[in-house]
């Protein structure tokens, strides 16, 4: 399996996971959200069913005699009501209606029990298919045959001398039952709206999540991926460098094996292995420094920098070599210190490289000149050559390890290719920008901003 398979197989099983997770948070919450909805809804016609029975209660327990013929005292309180086994008439008046407080025929019906549970009384409108018979609980629902469902609520009525009269060791006996049925159509209609609403919307939902987290997965592994591909090139490049001076020590070492005992030719050949062993010295303590750098492994705590000594040592240092290149190196330094927080070592080195790079790219009779100044809350660092400049295109990789504006002349010259990388790494662990600005055939501005001590 190639790396694009191995990264795009990982992408998919994370995907699966991300989706997996947010369709079971989903699940929970459209339950949730179901649940809650239902319950309130039911409550709250529970709740108006019971105002309605407790109205109805309490008007017409006054008004209910302790003998006599319920059903001529029912039809004198309720003109609309219909009594069992006699003619109903359905004719009644809007004021009518309102006496047994309901106006919503369509939705309520009432219908009045007597103490052995047995039916007087009923709306015109209540559904035929009803039992004549009380049930013992408070609350029932009833399905019909034609799927419609109706919820009823029960309450025990007394009549009305019954709370004239002195208290007495037993409760007052029971005149009957009054029974509040509601049509459930409306609110069965609601569940299934939401219902389909859910229905409709979790599949919606899911395949936004999917496609979220497809991109988030990719989002994710992108870092994954461009780390192994850098870990994949710094390997190549590590390899690339190693091979060209080990290649040339073992056809030295070759070289003096085959040759005759001769001073001068041996000498020759000892110099090029010195030469080579040093460059991998360099190469190999350049990657331990860097990969310190990146991984942040210094516990040396940072102390106050003076950054004027630092340049006036760095010009002083690289002067001679200037001189031997025939390059004009000057500082322009100003008088104020400058102080900046930070490892003094390191600091010099980011600056020393930035030197070495422009020197080496500089050629004869050019000119570098390192400055330092700043302004309210940086010190600005700058190292100008007049050297061969790079391109737009180079100037963003530069940074990058291994990589040379000019391969072949950097390689006779002994660079590893880090001193740049090197560079950008302290600064970033000194929360410092570095920048550049380059034409080709021009030269080169290296700008170092660093924070300056409160």
């Amino acid at each position: 399996m190639n790396t694009r398979q191995l990264f795009r197989h990982s992408r998919i099983r994370l995907a699966f996971w991300y989706a997996s997770v947010m369709a079971f948070i989903l699940s929970l919450l459209s339950i949730g959200v179901y649940r809650s909805l239902v319950e309130s809804k039911w409550w709250a016609i529970k709740q108006e069913m019971e105002s309605i029975a407790g109205t109805l209660h309490d008007s017409l327990e006054p008004m209910l005699p302790t003998s006599g013929n319920p059903t001529q005292v029912l039809k004198t309180i309720f003109p609309e009501l219909c009594l069992v086994n006699q003619p109903c008439s359905n004719n009644s008046s809007l004021i009518q209606r309102h006496t047994i407080g309901i106006s919503d025929r369509t939705t309520y019906y009432l219908r009045l029990f007597d103490h052995h549970q047995n039916l007087l009384a009923f709306s015109p409108h209540q559904p035929s298919q009803l039992s004549s018979r009380l049930e013992s609980d408070s609350w029932q629902i009833v399905n019909l045959p034609n799927g419609t469902r109706y919820l009823q609520f029960s309450i025990m009525l007394h009549s009305g001398n019954s709370h004239n009269q002195p208290n007495h060791s037993h409760p007052p006996a029971s005149w009957g039952y009054l029974q509040i049925g509601r049509n459930l159509r409306v609110f069965d209609g609601e569940i299934k709206q939401i219902q389909l609403i859910l229905l409709m919307g979790f599949p919606i939902a899911l395949t936004l999540v999917a496609i979220s987290s497809w991109g988030l997965s990719g989002l994710a592994m992108q870092p994954i991926y461009e780390s192994y591909q850098q870990q994949q090139q710094f390997t190549a490049n590590v390899s690339h460098e190693l091979k060209t001076p080990l290649t040339s020590l073992l056809a030295t070492v070759e070289a003096v094996n085959r040759l005759e005992n001769s001073q001068e030719n041996t000498q020759t050949l000892l110099n090029t292995i010195e030469r080579q062993g040093r460059r991998l010295s360099n190469l190999i303590t350049d990657l331990l420094l860097l990969t310190s750098l990146e991984q942040n492994s210094s516990q040396k705590q940072f102390q106050p920098c003076c950054l004027n000594d630092l340049i006036n040592d760095l010009t002083e240092e690289f002067l001679e070599l200037a001189v031997s290149k025939n390059i004009d190196l000057t500082s322009d330094v100003c008088d104020r210190e400058i102080y900046t927080l930070g490892n003094e070592s390191e600091l010099y080195r980011l600056v020393a490289n930035l030197i070495a790079n422009a020197l080496q790219y500089t050629p004869k009779s050019g000119k570098v000149n390192i400055s330092l100044n700043n302004n309210q809350k940086k010190a600005i660092i700058k190292v100008q050559d007049t050297g061969i400049g790079i391109s737009n295109d180079q100037q963003t990789r530069i940074f990058e390890r291994f990589y040379r504006v000019d391969s072949d002349r950097n390689r006779k010259t002994g660079g590893t290719g880090l001193g740049l990388a090197i560079a950008s790494a302290i600064a970033k662990k000194h929360q410092a920008s570095l920048t550049v600005e380059s034409f080709v055939g021009k030269g080169s501005i290296f700008i170092l901003k660093i924070n300056l001590i409160n």
